[in-house]
């Protein structure tokens, strides 16, 4: 790159284009292109098993998608909501810095100016992109598919609004009206709309554009991102379903959680392909070929990768610049250069929490397994594996870690999404009852943690474990008869009940 730098003045045009031809031709390498072969063979016998297994069970030769179908519900819903946060982010921010821009060299007291107008525009932000997604999805009980769409659109239009905010505030300031002129000069509504569908997240007035669209790489590209939806599907309904859905209630023991998470180590990995390929490939080249976007650097060969920085670094370029520019740049020009690790401390921990936001927002209940392998495994991989590992047995331990861990989250969100379906809970404030299980089973004698009603904790009443006894099949598990007054007084006295 300091090659092209020196050879070229308009190096990042050049290195993009350099970029998109070797992600393009990448396909085109006979063993690249015998290892996509090998996907589709196997979503063709996904197809046959399916197939097979419905006529034996049920005599048809007809595939059904019902869980497609379900996952993918009330999309109406979801437009209506859609339609609603595009057109704030469209509209208030954009106008918001005309106001404040018009009125900024000219008002007697600037700084004043720029809080009032910040907390009002904050303020109007978290209810309209902060509350109102979060409404639209509890109230009207989405599915999880259409969860995630409205989560995910929320956080890609607060990321956008704010880069847009960030980059152009700044030069508002710097550039004082000239003589004869009332008003500075302000970037286009139209540079804005295009930004917001654009595939990056750093607001520029320009970017490098594409003469031309191709519309065969378009349709292709469309049909690949429908094959990887009916992939994923395959992969829960052939891989997941079986082994999670009880079909009758067994007891729970640490052998099944073993024998479920190495159960979960290939659809895990699967889905995590899947996923890159079908957002970070087709998703992104799709919309920069439709506006002609010609900075396709969505990722580099995080797949060779022998540390886990590099790999943070590399799996996802877009947010990675955005968390670069706006979270750890930031964080050193306030820190005056002095905290380095804390300011990717940081970091990382604003991104687990985003990231547990979105699945606890996405599946409708609470289980911070991704924070955990995010904010605690993820961190010390970080520190310790860092880039000046460069041997090749750190890939074959990161792609170990990667099998591991996509594992474990299959296994345990899967697992409680079942026990959710399967042990409903009867009262305000529970905790999750796969956790019950876990806890009850890792320490071989039922002890129940019961917290009382506050703020900082949730109280757990007598009714809600009977669920919990059936499916774990203990007889010898003897339910208190307290109401909550005493509960909460045996809670505070001694913190453990031996059930």
């Amino acid at each position: 790159f300091t090659l092209l730098t020196r050879s070229y003045p308009n190096e990042r045009i050049y290195f993009n284009d350099c970029f998109l031809l070797f992600i393009s031709e990448l396909f085109e390498i006979n063993h690249i292109r015998t290892i996509y072969h090998m996907f589709i063979a196997v979503l063709l016998i996904f197809c046959l098993s399916t197939l097979a297994v419905d006529y034996i069970d049920q005599g048809r030769l007809v595939l059904e998608f019902d869980l497609l179908f379900f996952a993918f519900g009330k999309l109406g819903t979801v437009t209506w909501a859609w339609v609603v946060m595009f057109a704030y982010t469209l509209f208030v921010p954009y106008y918001t810095l005309v106001f404040w821009g018009s009125l900024y060299h000219s008002f007697p007291s600037k700084l004043g100016l720029s809080l009032g107008t910040g907390l009002v525009l904050s303020a109007v932000q978290t209810y309209v992109l902060g509350q109102f997604p979060i409404y639209v999805v509890v109230h009207y009980q989405l599915p999880p598919a259409s969860r995630f769409i409205v989560i995910l659109e929320q956080i890609r239009f607060l990321m956008k609004s704010y880069s847009f905010m960030r980059e152009t505030a700044p030069v508002v300031m710097k550039n004082t009206p000239k003589e004869g002129t009332v008003l500075p000069r302000f970037p286009t509504l139209s540079s804005y709309l295009y930004f917001l569908f654009c595939p990056t997240l750093i607001y520029r007035e320009s970017y490098p554009r594409n003469s031309h669209i191709r519309w065969k790489y378009v349709g292709i590209t469309l049909g690949m991102i429908l094959g990887c939806l009916f992939y994923g599907y395959f992969i829960l309904v052939r891989l997941c379903v079986p082994v999670f859905r009880p079909e009758t209630n067994q007891p729970f023991s640490k052998r099944t959680l073993v024998l479920a998470v190495f159960h979960s180590i290939l659809p895990g990995i699967m889905l995590l392909l899947l996923c890159f390929f079908a957002f970070l490939h087709c998703w992104l080249n799709l919309f920069g070929e439709l506006l002609c976007f010609a900075d396709r650097m969505f990722y580099k060969d995080w797949w060779n990768s022998t540390s886990f920085a590099n790999y943070y670094r590399t799996w996802n370029v877009v947010v990675h610049d955005w968390l670069y520019y706006y979270g750890y740049r930031d964080f050193l020009w306030l820190s005056k250069r002095k905290f380095r690790t804390a300011a990717m401390l940081s970091v990382f921990i604003v991104s687990a929490v985003v990231h547990e936001y979105a699945f606890t927002m996405g599946f409708g209940f609470f289980y911070p397994v991704m924070f955990c392998l995010f904010a605690v495994f993820g961190v010390v991989f970080n520190f310790t594996m860092n880039d000046k590992r460069q041997s090749p047995v750190f890939n074959v331990i990161m792609w170990a870690c990667l099998f591991v861990g996509q594992g474990v989250q299959v296994c345990l969100y899967c697992q409680e999404w079942y026990a959710q379906i399967h042990c409903p809970r009867t009262g305000v404030g529970t905790s999750p009852t796969f956790v019950l299980q876990v806890l009850e089973s890792s320490i071989g004698y039922t002890w129940m943690i019961l917290l009382f009603e506050s703020s900082f904790s949730f109280f757990m009443i007598p009714d809600q474990l009977q669920p919990l006894c059936r499916l774990a099949d203990r007889t010898d598990i003897i339910i208190f008869k307290s109401d909550k007054k005493e509960c909460r007084k045996s809670c505070f006295l001694s913190g453990f009940i031996k059930l």
